[in-house]
């Protein structure tokens, strides 16, 4: 079995998805760079949902952390 090094999730807003993200993956914050893809946008009247917060988390190599 592979385990995924990286996944893209979409939430409600930014934290969400990388909480989403952080379950699937089965790993700490520390342990993953996050990139936000795309912000969340409001829908009308400021009513949340229009279009959701998207997020790339990616499992650090312990190369990377030097």
């Amino acid at each position: 079995m592979i385990k995924r090094t990286s996944i893209e999730i979409e939430g409600k807003t930014v934290e969400e998805a990388v909480k989403i993200a952080l379950q699937e993956l089965k790993l700490p914050r520390d342990k993953v760079k996050i990139e936000v893809l795309s912000e969340e946008e409001k829908g009308l009247f400021g009513m949340p949902g229009a279009k959701p917060a998207k997020v790339r988390v990616t499992l650090i190599k312990d190369k990377e952390k030097a």
